[in-house]
């Protein structure tokens, strides 16, 4: 059965004083109402959320907002698979449909981050490395800065050209409203702000976030009953590489983003050549190079040529990251994911605003961990 996505939201990222319980309520109100859809029409709830008892104490927040958008006696479930807890949302939600076991489905991601300190997030994430990596106190910066390091040098990549993705993404990020920096900068001040993990400075990091982002889903012929303006998801899948980042055989490779794109383009009947546009899981600016060679839009060790090319800027071959990426608009860790599918949902209706690029095939690759999981999407302009 084919699944159609008929509606998506997403709330401002940055610093909210909602906590998440409000925050996920808005997100999945305002995804109801752009897909003209009433609450009770609802069968399938997800909520995808990585860590809401560790930084508020709070549980059970999918029975929570079941009650605050009315949406009883919808079957509710929360999904969390680290920082791709967005992503296996939108995998969850697909099967739903697909399967035939709910005819509407939304979905709604979220995260409450910045009431925490940098250091009490950055424990918090870390949490979710291998317990012989977390107690010599590797963190995913840490992870970064040495697979920057060793890229850079194993194929003679200039440091300009990492600066060069921030810059993309901060400029990308400018004509999102709800991005949470909505500013441009230059390489100068990317290649100047202080060291975080060598190579790697302030820039190459996205931020602390907090935010929402909604879905909904239904069957293709359905979604034709109720609009003109439709995607449908026509390729889909997760995998999962070595939770021992130390371990992997060539620290440049993310073995899940090569094993989900491939079964994601094979389901789709699609290559990485049919694909208008992307989002990709640009948590560290290093990510994106990984992620580009992971999904086939670059040879290995070469995606950072198509940034000195500027093939990926919005008027590029690929434009990568139209959103702002995770790096100008934010990493609210479950809303993430759900984002990723706003955007590319949103590229294909045609109501990007002046973010539009010319798209009939999407993709968008949510990576959990330093790449221990990863779902890849690939979505598709209703016919």
């Amino acid at each position: 059965m084919t699944v159609a996505v008929i509606g998506a939201s997403m709330t401002n990222f940055g610093e909210r004083d909602a906590w998440i319980q409000e925050l996920i309520a808005q997100a999945g109100e305002a995804a109801l109402d752009d897909a003209g859809v009433a609450p009770d029409d609802v069968e399938h709830l997800y909520v995808s959320n990585m860590a809401s008892g560790e930084f508020e104490g709070q549980g059970g927040i999918m029975n929570a907002l079941a009650h605050d958008l009315g949406v009883m006696p919808a079957y509710s479930e929360r999904v969390d698979q680290t920082s791709s807890s967005g992503g296996a949302g939108i995998y969850e939600a697909w099967q739903s449909v697909a399967s035939g076991a709910s005819d509407m489905t939304l979905l709604v991601g979220g995260e409450k981050m910045t009431h925490r300190s940098t250091a009490e997030s950055t424990d918090i994430i870390a949490s979710i490395t291998h317990p012989a990596e977390y107690k010599h106190g590797l963190t995913l910066p840490s992870f970064a800065g040495m697979t920057a390091r060793h890229y850079l040098e194993r194929f003679d990549a200039p440091r300009d050209s990492l600066a060069k993705v921030a810059v993309k993404n901060h400029k990308n990020g400018v004509d999102n409203p709800h991005a949470q920096f909505r500013k441009e900068i230059t390489e100068e001040t990317a290649l100047e702000s202080p060291i975080v993990a060598d190579p790697l400075r302030l820039y190459d990091f996205c931020p602390i976030t907090d935010g929402s982002a909604g879905m909904v889903f239904t069957t293709e012929e359905r979604a034709q009953e109720i609009t003109d303006d439709y995607a449908v998801i026509s390729g889909i899948a997760g995998a999962t590489d070595t939770h021992v980042v130390h371990e992997r055989d060539d620290p440049t490779v993310m073995g899940g983003v090569v094993d989900s794109s491939d079964q994601a383009y094979e389901m789709a009947g699609l290559g990485p050549e049919d694909i208008d546009v992307a989002e990709l899981h640009d948590m560290f600016t290093i990510l994106e190079f990984l992620q580009m060679e992971g999904c086939g839009f670059a040879e290995h060790g070469e995606a950072w040529k198509q940034m000195e090319e500027s093939r990926t800027e919005r008027d590029g071959e690929l434009p990568i990251n139209t959103s702002g990426g995770l790096k100008s608009k934010g990493h609210p860790l479950g809303a993430s994911g759900v984002a990723q599918g706003y955007e590319i949902y949103k590229q294909l209706v045609g109501e990007a605003g002046p973010r539009q690029v010319e798209a009939d095939t999407a993709l968008a690759c949510n990576v959990g961990g330093f790449g221990n999981c990863v779902i890849t999407t690939v979505m598709e302009a209703g016919r």
